[in-house]
């Protein structure tokens, strides 16, 4: 049984729920006001050893992934595909950080219907997006993706060099008239002085925990610079239980620690960053007598619109080495809207890490029991490989939702969509990659092909559950991420998402935490 509720006796300014990159980049954006800030973690600190870098320890035995069970719209139970420890899933991101296009904000037809538009313009996410390049260290090089901007200033860093392989493969690209850009990617590396670039270009980067903390991750951007300021507090292993509230007014956050052991926490304002999937649970669980169906939830949508993306790997094995251990470095935007002869967005082509025989291993496991994974995942073969991602909207729909069951345990509901463009994007990928090798692989998200499962990437991009908007019947929170209902409560992980649009979400995260950060600098009466 839980020990005795004990409530802390410090009151802070701000308490941040979650220390991903909404959380943690909004303490950091706060940090220098002076303000007492507490962050709680569910996580603890990741662990700097060997086995940051062993794919066997993080793809086959899932050494960080959590043990967690949700449920999907069957009760089926699953273990997502989610990281909990502080910096949140950001440390075994693949560091694309993207801008979403200008169309993205605004309403665009897609094949399986509209994707709508967001209250607020890409002028206005534009400067902020701007501040978190600069903040996320993010590579890359304007005016080649046909879907920039004219107006926007070049990147903070020059884009990554390609790898040889890369190099080709791009050239082939570039033959059959399409524009390959160096993908945007948040990482210390200086490919003009390689001997002393802190990143090494190695081959354990997306999906693993950086063991020298070169990626642009929350740990290392924003959590490690703040962590030892006096006004700045983390608690690990404080997973929320609920949060109280009474009438227009949050009053205080319940954790249970890792021992079983309750505590209450209090504050002036709360920002909630725990996840899309998590921090809809959090507002659900919360009910009260005037807030009868979870916190926040007179629109009723607390949970609703969830999108992760429709994704699928393509793999190509080609007769000889494919000479590459960094292959991350451009990406496809020429049918982000559309072709000529198909008028909807199909959305984007990009390469992914390089995948070793036990990377590719552990991802399959998480789709097809060990006696039906292929035989040919080998590291030599894996030397022969190059995987790309192809990406494409993931509509909102009311009925794809979070839930939580009695005992407080998530389930997921979720039918997938727009699914013909997505297939013509990958027939396409495809098509193009018949003359330059051998043979292709593609391995579809098994949403696909058994509904009763969670795709490959089914948590990585989650969104949309607590949307924000300028109608209170239509949206959970208000323009500045405030929830409607509530006075003092914020929201700024990727739950407030509109629409999922067809690029990496954690850039727009960013900006949009540093947005708000700036929105909250009044109400915390800084002049910083």
């Amino acid at each position: 049984m839980p020990e005795a509720l004990q409530t802390e006796s410090e009151h802070y300014d701000l308490i941040i729920i979650g220390s991903g990159a909404g959380g943690g980049t909004l303490a950091y954006a706060l940090a220098n006001t002076g303000k007492q800030i507490l962050i709680l973690e569910r996580g603890q600190e990741l662990p700097v050893e060997p086995q940051n870098w062993d794919s066997k320890a993080v793809f086959v035995d899932h050494r960080y992934r959590t043990s967690e069970q949700w449920l999907d719209k069957t009760n089926k139970s699953f273990t997502p595909n989610t990281n909990y420890w502080v910096g949140g899933n950001t440390t075994f991101y693949g560091a694309a950080l993207m801008r979403m296009k200008k169309r993205d904000f605004e309403a665009v037809e897609h094949s399986d219907g509209l994707s709508p538009a967001w209250p607020l313009s890409y002028a206005d996410f534009a400067p902020w997006y701007e501040k978190a390049e600069a903040l996320w260290r993010v590579h890359g090089e304007r005016g080649i993706d046909p879907n920039d901007q004219p107006e926007d200033p070049p990147f903070p860093y020059p884009p990554l060099i390609d790898d040889p392989g890369v190099a080709k493969l791009k050239q082939h690209f570039q033959d059959l008239g399409w524009h390959p850009s160096p993908l945007p990617l948040g990482i210390n590396r200086d490919d003009a002085h390689p001997l002393t670039s802190h990143c090494v270009r190695c081959t354990t980067c997306g999906g693993y925990p950086c063991l020298l903390k070169a990626k642009s991750d929350a740990r290392s951007i924003v959590i490690d610079p703040i962590r030892n300021l006096p006004n700045v507090t983390i608690l690990t292993g404080h997973r929320v239980k609920h949060i109280e509230a009474h009438d227009k007014a949050v009053t205080g956050v319940v954790t249970e620690t890792d021992d079983g052991a309750l505590q209450t926490f209090t504050g002036d304002l709360y920002a909630l960053a725990a996840g899309a999937a998590n921090s809809a649970a959090i507002l659900l669980q919360s009910a009260t007598a005037a807030h009868p169906n979870g916190l926040a939830n007179s629109s009723g949508l607390v949970g609703r619109n969830y999108m992760f993306h429709t994704t699928s790997a393509v793999i190509s094995i080609m007769a000889e080495r494919f000479d590459s251990t960094f292959p991350k470095t451009f990406a496809v935007n020429d049918f982000y809207f559309g072709e000529k002869d198909y008028p909807y967005p199909m959305g984007q082509i990009q390469l992914l890490e390089y995948m070793s025989g036990q990377t590719l291993e552990g991802q399959i496991s998480d789709i097809l029991p060990p006696a039906l994974i292929p035989d040919f995942l080998s590291d030599d073969i894996a030397r022969h490989m190059v995987a790309f991602l192809t990406m494409t909207e993931d509509l909102p729909r009311e009925e794809n939702r979070v839930t939580v069951t009695e005992t407080g345990q998530i389930r997921l509901t979720y039918t997938p969509n727009n699914l013909p463009a997505h297939l013509r994007l990958t027939q396409k990928l495809e098509k193009a990659l018949q003359s330059f090798s051998l043979r292709q692989h593609t391995l579809f998200e098994p949403h696909f092909q058994i509904d009763s499962l969670l795709p490959l990437y089914g948590t990585a991009h989650q969104c949309g559950t607590l949307r924000f908007g300028r109608d209170p019947s239509t949206s959970v929170l208000d323009i500045n991420c405030k929830a409607h209902d509530l006075d003092n409560l914020y929201v700024v992980d990727t739950s407030f998402f509109v629409s999922s649009s067809s690029v990496n979400p954690t850039l727009t995260t960013v900006a949009n935490a540093l947005r708000v950060g700036e929105h909250l600098k009044a109400r915390l009466g800084s002049a910083n």
